[in-house]
C-alpha cells in the first residue's frame, strides 16, 4: 500500500528520532544466560551508531523463550559456554533445528521527545493540563484537561497551540480529535458536550457545534469520514450522530441527524472506514460505510446514499467491563483488495470482510477468529497482516493475523497510557451515565491510541511514543548487537525462504530477494565464526573449549550447505577455523552426520586428509567407515583409504572403495576369504570379529547377485549381470589363487558351508528366486547344486543338521512349478538312511527336526512312503510318524505315537480333545480314536489324572463306570476321582456331568482313607450323596466332625451333639491323669514332662472341639424348648467340669486355668438360651464349685453381673437414643408442615400470568412449599388433584416439581417414590375410602396418611438429615456380631472378637443435626 507524502514525512521524522530508554532489565524475570563480562550501559549507549538508526539497548522482551534459538534452548548459550557446568560438557552433534521460530524484535519503539517536551512544558508554562486525546495523520494533534489543542508537525516542532483556558473552563476538557484526510481541518469534542472545528492551515476557529446531541452528555468520538463535508459524533448517553457541515453565502452551518440512540443499547466505539489515497475509488467508498460498536454488539451502516443498517453482529458471552474495539484495514484477499473489520470485546477478535456484491449490495464474511488469553483495551492494524493490541495489563502484543502468532510483547508500563473514563463517565456533566457504560469506561483508552500509515502513537500522562515495524536488516542487526548471532541466522533464514512474518523492506522478485539476504547470511557467519575464535578460553579444561565450538561450528556448516557454498565452508570458514587445533577437531566431527545424512557427498582433498588424520588419530573408526561409504569416491585418495581400512578393519569401507573407485567386485571377496578360512579349515572356532567378517562376507554376496550395491546403493544396471557371474564364477572356483597343494577342492563353497550353512543356503535360494529365463543363471544354479551336493554328501565334516538343511533347500527348489533343477533320487534315499541310522544314537532330535522339514517341504515325493514310514518307527521319530499318518488319515495310530514319545506325551490330551471336537473329521475317524483312547485309559489316567477326567467329562460321561473299574490303584482312583467330581466351569461340556451318588459315596470313602482334612469341604460342596450311607462310610472310618455334620444335615441334632460330645471327652481325658493311670502307672516326674510337650497341642485340639459343639447348640438351641435346650446344654458343661476335679498337683495349675476359661466360654454361650438361676443352681451342685468356698465362684457370679449390668445401659442407652430421635424428627416435621409458605414469584407456573389475573375475579391460588405457585383451575386442567372427593377436601401436588424430578411424588402418590422407604413412604393415599370396596364386603385398610404438603416437608427433612441414623450403627454392629450374641457375660474376656468385649470400647453417640430455622 503506497503512503500519503505527510506519512512519508513522518515516518522519515520517526527513524530521526531517539529511541526510549529502558529500566534496568531483570535477567531472571527474562531468563538471560549469563555473560563472561557484562557490558556496562556507558559502553552500550556510546558506542558508535548509523546515521539513520540509533539505537539503545534492545528491548527486553526479545529474550523471552519463545524467541530462543533450539540450541539456547538443549545447552548453555553461547556466551556462557566456558561455564565449565559438567552437564553441557558431553560431545552432542547436533544440526540446526530450521523449524525453531525467531522474531526477533518487530516493533521499533521510540519516544517522541519533542512532543513530550511541549506536553510538560504546556501544562507548566500555560496551564494546558494534561494530556488527554491524541490523533494522527499528517499532523499530530493532542488534546488536554484544559480545553486546548496543541497541533504539531511531522519533525515535532509546535505548530499550533488551538483554544484558550478560558474555552476550557466552559467546555471542559478535549475528549476527542480528529482530523480529515487532507489535514486542512480539525475536530475537537469536549467533555462538556460541545464541538469545535479548526482550519489547521492558519489556527482560525471555523464553528463551535453545541446542538448536535442532547446538552449535559460528554464526547466520546468524533470522527471525519472520507467526505470532508460528513463527521459523526458519539457521546456518553450511547446515542451516534452525523454531522453534515454546509456554508452557504459565506455563512457556515451544520446539520445534526441521529443515527442511533442509546436508549436502544449504549454505543461506546465508533470507526468510519477510511480508504487510502491509492485506494481513493474503490466501489465501497461510495456507501460511506460506518462500525459502530455497542455493548452487546456490533453494526455496520452505510451512511449513503440513503442511511441503511447492512449488518449486526452479536460479541457472544463476554466480561462486562471489557471494552469493545473497532479497526478497519484495507487487506488483499484473492486478488482484490477489500476492507476488513477487526472487532473484540474480551479475549476474541473477529474479522468481517466486507465487498461490493455487483449487484449492488455489500456482503459480510466472516473469517477465522483469533483467541488471545488476555482481556483487550486497545486494537489496531500495523499493515494488512499484522495487528498491535494492548491488553488490560498494559502489556502491548504484536499478532501476525494469517497464522495467528504473536510475534513480540513489549511492556507499556512506562508510557503511563492515559484513560478516558473520566468522559466515559461524563463526570464534568455531573456522571449522569449508566452503569454498564461507566464500567466499560474503567479500561477505555480510546482517545491514547492513534495508527496512521503503519504507525500507532500512544499517549501518555507526560509523554507520546510512536511503535513502528522495524525493517528486515534492522531486526537481523538487533539480535546481531545482542551477539544472539544463531537466532540472527534463524531469523535471516526465514526472510530467505519466505516464512518470517511482518517483513518489511524485501521488495521485488523472489531470486534477487535471496541474494540480498544470502549476502547478509554470509556477512553474519563470518562474524560468528571470528567471535567464536576470539571469544574461546585461552586456558583451561579441554571440553570446555570443545563445548564452546560445538555451539557454533554444527551451525556454520549448516547455513552454508542451506546456502549451498560449499567453497564458503571449505575455504575461507575452514581456512579460519583451522587456526585453532579444538575448532578443527569439532568442525571435521560434525561433518559426519552431514555426510551419512547426504547433505555433503564431496570434500576438497586438504579436508580429506585432514578428515582421514583426525579419525584415525583419535579411534573413531566406525565414524570414519561411516563417512566413506557415504562419500563421493572421486574426492578419495583410493591407496590411502583402502591401506587405513584395511588395517583397521573397515571392510565395508573398503568393499565401497574397490567396488565403487575400481569396479572391483571379487577382490573384497577374496580379501575376506582368506581372513575367515584357514580357521575354518582346520576346525578352530572363530573370534567375534572373524564371525562378524563372515556375515559381511555372505551379506556382500547377497548383494551383488541381487544387483544391489554393498553397504547401500544399486549396482549400476550395466555392470550387474557381469557382476553377478563374476561372483558365481569366483565361488564355484575349484581352487584359490594361491593354492597350497593339500587344499581340497571347491574351497570358498565349502567355507561358506562351514562358516554357516543355512545362511548361505537362504542366500542362493534368493537368487535363484530371480533366475527365470536367463539360460547362463540357470546353468550356474545346477553347477553350485552339483557342487554342494559333492561337498556334503557323504562328508563326516557335516552334521545332520547342515546335510539335512541341504536337502530341504534342494526339496524346495525342486518342489517349485518352474523348476529346472536335476537331483538324483539316490541322493535321497542316502540321507534317508544317513537321518534314520538307529546305530548312532547321538543328535536324535536334532535328526527328527530335519527330517520333518525336509517333508514338510516337499520332500515327501522323493521317498518310498512304505519305506520312509518303516525307517521312522525304526528310529523312533515319532513326529515323522505322525506326520506320514496323518496323510493317511489313520489318526488312532497318532495316538500311539504320542504315548510312546517321551517328549510330546503331555501333549495327547489336547490332540484327542481336538480331534473329537473339531469339525472336518468323519464319524468314522472320530470312532477309531474314541475306541483306541479306551483302551489306553489307564495309561492315561496315569499320565495326568486332572487331564484325563476333563478328558472323560468332556467325551466318555457314558463310560465312566467301566473306566473305574479298570483302574486298580486307589490311590490313583481317588485323584481321578476327585477331578471328575470337581465341579466345572459353564463353558465345559462336561459341566453338566452327573454321577450316581455311589460314586460320590466311594469318594467320601477314598477322601476318609487318603485325604481327611478336604473331607467336610467335600460334604459340604457336594449334594450328590446320600445321607444314609455317607455316614455309614464316616463312622466306618471314625470320621466323628464328618459324621456329626451329616446327622445334622439328617435333621438329628442330638445324634450330632453326642458324636461331638464323645469326640470332646476323649480329647479332655488325654488331659487328665487318670486316663494314663490304668497304661502302666508312669512316674509323676515323667508325666509332667509329657504334658509340658503335648499340653498345647491336646489343649488347642479341646478348644477347637468345644468350639464346634458350642456352634451346633448354637444352631440347634432356636428350634428347641426350654427342657430340650438343658438336654443339650447342660452334658456339654458337666463334661467341660468333670476334669477339673482330676487336675492336682502343682504341675496342672496351667491346665486348670485353660478349662476354667473354657468353661466360662460355655456358660458365655449358655446365658442366651438358658436361664441365669438355672445355670447357677447346676454350677452350685457341682462338687468342684458346690464343696469350695464362695471366693471360688465369686469370678463366675462377678462375670455375669457385670454383664447382666452392660445389657442394662446398652438397651436404655438405645431406647433413649430411639424416643430421642423420634422426637426430633416429628418436632421438626411439625415445624415444617406448620410454616407459612414464601412464593418464589408473583406468576402462575403453568399458565405464566399473575396470579391476579382480574382485578374483580376471586381465584383461588395455590402456594407449595417448594416456593410454586398455582391458579387452582390450571391445576385442575393438568390433573394434579388428588382423590375424588369435594374440592375443599382435594390434595394437590406441584406440578413443576414432580414433572422436572421424573414424576417423583406423581400425581397419585404411587407406591416407592425411588428412594429408600421411610416412615412418610408408608403408601400414601387418599384417606377416603372406596366405597364400591365396601358394598362389596371386602376388607379396606386404611393406611398411614400424609398430605402432599406434609410429604414434601418431610422430603426436606430427610434430605438435611443425611447419613445413617444412630440407631442404624448399633444395629450394624450388633448384626455384625450375630453369632456371639451371648458373648457378653464376660465383657473383659480378651480375644473374644466382638467389639463390646473390648476393654475400651465406648459409645460414642453424636448429637442430632441443628436445622437452621
Amino acid at each position: 500500500m503506497s503512503e500519503s507524502p505527510d506519512a512519508h514525512s513522518l515516518l522519515s521524522a520517526s527513524s530521526q528520532l531517539n529511541l526510549m530508554e529502558i529500566d534496568a532489565i531483570d535477567d531472571k524475570e527474562f531468563d538471560i544466560p549469563q555473560v563472561d563480562t557484562p557490558p556496562t550501559l556507558e559502553s552500550i549507549l556510546n558506542e558508535p551508531e548509523d546515521e539513520d538508526e540509533q539505537f539503545v539497548l534492545e528491548d527486553t522482551c526479545l529474550l523471552n523463550t519463545e524467541n530462543m534459538d533450539a540450541h539456547s534452548c538443549d545447552t548453555s548459550s553461547l556466551a556462557s559456554s566456558d561455564s565449565g557446568d559438567p552437564a553441557h560438557l558431553k560431545r552432542k552433534k547436533r544440526t540446526v533445528d530450521l523449524n525453531a521460530t525467531v522474531h526477533g524484535s518487530v516493533l521499533r519503539h521510540s519516544l517522541l521527545k519533542g512532543i513530550s517536551a511541549q506536553i510538560v512544558s504546556a501544562a507548566d508554562k500555560v496551564d494546558a493540563g494534561l494530556p488527554t486525546a491524541i490523533t494522527v495523520s499528517g499532523v499530530i494533534a493532542v488534546g488536554t484537561s484544559h480545553g486546548l489543542a496543541l497541533v504539531f508537525d511531522a519533525n515535532q516542532a509546535l505548530r499550533l497551540c488551538l483554544g484558550t483556558t478560558a474555552t476550557g473552563a466552559e467546555y471542559g476538557a478535549v475528549s476527542a480529535l480528529s482530523i480529515n484526510h487532507d489535514c486542512s481541518r480539525l475536530l475537537c469534542g469536549f467533555a462538556k458536550g460541545q464541538i469545535t472545528m479548526w482550519d489547521l492551515a492558519n489556527g482560525k476557529l471555523l464553528r463551535t457545534i453545541t446542538d448536535a446531541h442532547p446538552p449535559g452528555t460528554a464526547i466520546l468520538h468524533v470522527k471525519f469520514t472520507d467526505d470532508p463535508t460528513l463527521a459523526v459524533c458519539n457521546d456518553s448517553g450511547g446515542s451516534v450522530f452525523e454531522l453534515a457541515f454546509r456554508r452557504v453565502m459565506g455563512m457556515r452551518s451544520c446539520d445534526s441527524r441521529c443515527l442511533f440512540s442509546g436508549s436502544k443499547g449504549e454505543v461506546c466505539c465508533i470507526e468510519p472506514l477510511h480508504t487510502p489515497p491509492d485506494l481513493r475509488d474503490h466501489p465501497i467508498t461510495h456507501y460511506s460505510l460506518l462500525a459502530m460498536g455497542s455493548l452487546t454488539k456490533i453494526l455496520v451502516i452505510g451512511l449513503k446514499p440513503s442511511l441503511k443498517v447492512w449488518m449486526t453482529f452479536p460479541y457472544g458471552k463476554s466480561d462486562p467491563s471489557s471494552v469493545p474495539q473497532l479497526a478497519w484495514q484495507f487487506v488483499p484477499v484473492q486478488k482484490t483488495v477489500n476492507p476488513i473489520l477487526a472487532f473484540c470485546r474480551g479475549d476474541t477478535v473477529h474479522f468481517l470482510l466486507v465487498k461490493k456484491e455487483e449487484t449492488g449490495t455489500i456482503h459480510v464474511i466472516k473469517q477465522r477468529q483469533l483467541h488471545l488469553s488476555c482481556d483487550i483495551i486497545s486494537l489496531s492494524w500495523i499493515n494488512s497482516r499484522t495487528l498491535v493490541l494492548v491488553d488490560s495489563h498494559e502489556k502491548l502484543q504484536v499478532v501476525d493475523r494469517p497464522s495467528q502468532e504473536v510475534l513480540e510483547t513489549l511492556d507499556l508500563d512506562q508510557v503511563q497510557l492515559v484513560y478516558n473514563s473520566r468522559h466515559f463517565k461524563s463526570l464534568a456533566t455531573g456522571g449522569n451515565v449508566s452503569q454498564a457504560l461507566a464500567l466499560v469506561g474503567e479500561k477505555a483508552c480510546y482517545q491514547s491510541v492513534s495508527s496512521y500509515a503503519g504507525q500507532i502513537v500512544y499517549l501518555g500522562t507526560k509523554s507520546a511514543h510512536i511503535m513502528t515495524l522495524r525493517n528486515w536488516r534492522e531486526r537481523v542487526d538487533c539480535l546481531l548487537k545482542q551477539e544472539r548471532f544463531v537466532e540472527a541466522l534463524s531469523l535471516a533464514w526465514s526472510f530467505h525462504e519466505g516464512t518470517a512474518k511482518a517483513v518489511l523492506g524485501l521488495f521485488g522478485d523472489p531470486v534477487k530477494r535471496k541474494g540480498v539476504v544470502a549476502d547478509k547470511m554470509v556477512e553474519i557467519l563470518f562474524q560468528f565464526a571470528e567471535r567464536s575464535l576470539k571469544k574461546c578460553p585461552e586456558q583451561g579444561k579441554i571440553q570446555v573449549m570443545e563445548q564452546h565450538f560445538q555451539d557454533v561450528v554444527p551451525v556454520l556448516v549448516d547455513y552454508c550447505l542451506l546456502l549451498q557454498r560449499i567453497d564458503l565452508l571449505f575455504n575461507q570458514l575452514y581456512g579460519r577455523l583451522v587456526e585453532n587445533v579444538v575448532a578443527k577437531g569439532v568442525f571435521l566431527e560434525s561433518l559426519e552426520s552431514y555426510i551419512i545424512a547426504e547433505r555433503l557427498g564431496h570434500l576438497t582433498t586438504p579436508v580429506m586428509r585432514d578428515l582421514l588424520a583426525h579419525y584415525h588419530g583419535n579411534g573413531m573408526m566406525d565414524s570414519l567407515e561411516n563417512c566413506i561409504v557415504h562419500l563421493d569416491v572421486t574426492s578419495l585418495d583410493i591407496q590411502q583409504v583402502v591401506q587405513v581400512c584395511w588395517e583397521n578393519q573397515l571392510y565395508d569401507a573398503m568393499i565401497y572403495v574397490f567396488n565403487s573407485g575400481m569396479n572391483d567386485y571379487i577382490t573384497p571377496m577374496e580379501k575376506l576369504f582368506a581372513v575367515i578360512g584357514p580357521p575354518l579349515r582346520e576346525g578352530r572356532t572363530l573370534t567375534d570379529e572373524q564371525v562378524v567378517m563372515g556375515n559381511k562376507l555372505l551379506v556382500y554376496i547377497s548383494c551383488c547377485l541381487a544387483g544391489r550395491a554393498y553397504p547401500l546403493g544399486d549396482i549400476p544396471e550395466d555392470l550387474v549381470a557381469q557382476v553377478k557371474n563374476q561372483v558365481f564364477e569366483f565361488l564355484i572356483r575349484l581352487h584359490s589363487a594361491d593354492s597350497e597343494e593339500e587344499e581340497e577342492v571347491f574351497p570358498f563353497v565349502r567355507t561358506l558351508l562351514h562358516f554357516d550353512t543355512r545362511e548361505f543356503l537362504n542366500v542362493l535360494a534368493l537368487t535363484f528366486e530371480d533366475f527365470k529365463n536367463d539360460k547362463q543363471a540357470l546353468e550356474y544354479q545346477q553347477r553350485i547344486v552339483d557342487i554342494l551336493l559333492k561337498v556334503m554328501v557323504d562328508n563326516p565334516d557335516f552334521t545332520p543338521s547342515q546335510v539335512g538343511g541341504l536337502f530341504t533347500f534342494l526339496a524346495r527348489q525342486l518342489a517349485k512349478p518352474d523348476n529346472t533343477l536335476f537331483v538324483n533320487r539316490k541322493l535321497f534315499d542316502q540321507v534317508l538312511e544317513f537321518l534314520c541310522s538307529p546305530d548312532d544314537d547321538s543328535r536324535h532330535t536334532e535328526r527328527q527336526q530335519v527330517l520333518l522339514e525336509l517333508l514338510q517341504v516337499g520332500g515327501v515325493v522323493q521317498f518310498d512312503e512304505g519305506r520312509l514310514l518303516a525307517l521312522a518307527e525304526k528310529a523312533e521319530f515319532y513326529q515323522i510318524c505322525e506326520f506320514l499318518y496323518e496323510k493317511k488319515h489313520l489318526y488312532d495310530r497318532i495316538i500311539d505315537c504320542y504315548l510312546r514319545d517321551p517328549l510330546r506325551k503331555e501333549e495327547i490330551f489336547s490332540y484327542i480333545h481336538n480331534l473329537l471336537s473339531m469339525p472336518g473329521y468323519s464319524s468314522e475317524e472320530k470312532k477309531t480314536v474314541w475306541d483306541k483312547t479306551l483302551q489306553h485309559i489307564q495309561e492315561l489316567v496315569t499320565l495326568d489324572p486332572s487331564k484325563s477326567a476333563d478328558l472323560v467329562a468332556c467325551h466318555f460321561s457314558e463310560e465312566v463306570r467301566p473306566i473305574i473299574s479298570q483302574l486298580q490303584d486307589d490311590q490313583l482312583l481317588f485323584e481321578f476321582l476327585g477331578w471328575l467330581l470337581e465341579p466345572r466351569e459353564g463353558h465345559h461340556p462336561g459341566a453338566a456331568l452327573t454321577l450316581e451318588p455311589d460314586l460320590h459315596e466311594l469318594q467320601v470313602g477314598l477322601l476318609c482313607r487318603f485325604a481327611p482334612q478336604k473331607l467336610q469341604s467335600f460334604l459340604q460342596t457336594s449334594q450328590q450323596y446320600r445321607l444314609e450311607e455317607a455316614i455309614q462310610v464316616t463312622e466306618q472310618y471314625h470320621h466323628s466332625e464328618a459324621t456329626a455334620y451329616l446327622l445334622e444335615r439328617k435333621g438329628d441334632a442330638h445324634g450330632a451333639f453326642t458324636v461331638l460330645l464323645k469326640t470332646l471327652k476323649e480329647k479332655l481325658a488325654l488331659l487328665t491323669p487318670e486316663s494314663e493311670g490304668a497304661g502302666g502307672g508312669r512316674r509323676v516326674e515323667e508325666e509332667e514332662e509329657e504334658e509340658e510337650e503335648e499340653g498345647e497341642p491336646t489343649l488347642r485340639r479341646v478348644e477347637d472341639s468345644l468350639s464346634d459343639i458350642i456352634a451346633l447348640c448354637h444352631r440347634s438351641s432356636q428350634n428347641l424348648n426350654q427342657q430340650q435346650r438343658e438336654v443339650l446344654w447342660f452334658p456339654l458343661l458337666e463334661a467341660m467340669m468333670a476334669p477339673q476335679k482330676l487336675l492336682k498337683g502343682p504341675g496342672a495349675k496351667h491346665t486348670s486355668e485353660a478349662l476354667k476359661e473354657l468353661t466360662m466360654k460355655v456358660l458365655n454361650s449358655m446365658s442366651s438360651f438358658i436361664p441365669l438361676p438355672a445355670i447357677i443352681q447346676r454350677i452350685l451342685q457341682d462338687p468342684v464349685y458346690g464343696k469350695g468356698k464362695l471366693a471360688e465362684i465369686q469370678g463366675l457370679i462377678l462375670g455375669m453381673l457385670e454383664t447382666f449390668n452392660y445389657e442394662q445401659t446398652l438397651l436404655e442407652t438405645t431406647t433413649s437414643l430411639l424416643n430421642h430421635d423420634l422426637h426430633w424428627s416429628l418436632a421438626h416435621l411439625r415445624a415444617a408442615v406448620t410454616r407459612g409458605l414464601h412464593p418464589r414469584q408473583d406468576h402462575c407456573n403453568i399458565c405464566l400470568q399473575q396470579y391476579k389475573r382480574r382485578q374483580d375475579s376471586a381465584e383461588e391460588i395455590i402456594i407449595f412449599s417448594c416456593g410454586h405457585l398455582y391458579h387452582c383451575q390450571c391445576l385442575q386442567q393438568k390433573d394434579c388433584g388428588r382423590g375424588l372427593t369435594s374440592e375443599r377436601q382435594q390434595g394437590w401436588s406441584c406440578y413443576k416439581c414432580s414433572s422436572n424430578q421424573g414424576g417423583r411424588g406423581g400425581a397419585s402418590g404411587e407406591p416407592g417414590r425411588g428412594r429408600s422407604t421411610s416412615l412418610a413412604q408408608t403408601r400414601v393415599t387418599s384417606v377416603h375410602r372406596d366405597g364400591g370396596a365396601e358394598a362389596h364386603g371386602k376388607k379396606v385398610f386404611i393406611e398411614a396418611t400424609l398430605d402432599p404438603q406434609q410429604e414434601q416437608s418431610w422430603d426436606q427433612l430427610r434430605c438435611l438429615y443425611r447419613g445413617p441414623s444412630r440407631l442404624a450403627i448399633l444395629s450394624e454392629l450388633s448384626h455384625c456380631h450375630s453369632n456371639e450374641k451371648a458373648g457378653l457375660l464376660n465383657p473383659a474376656q480378651p480375644g473374644a472378637g466382638s467389639i463390646f468385649h473390648s476393654e475400651n470400647f465406648q459409645l460414642k453417640l453424636s448429637p442430632p443435626p441443628l436445622v437452621e430455622e
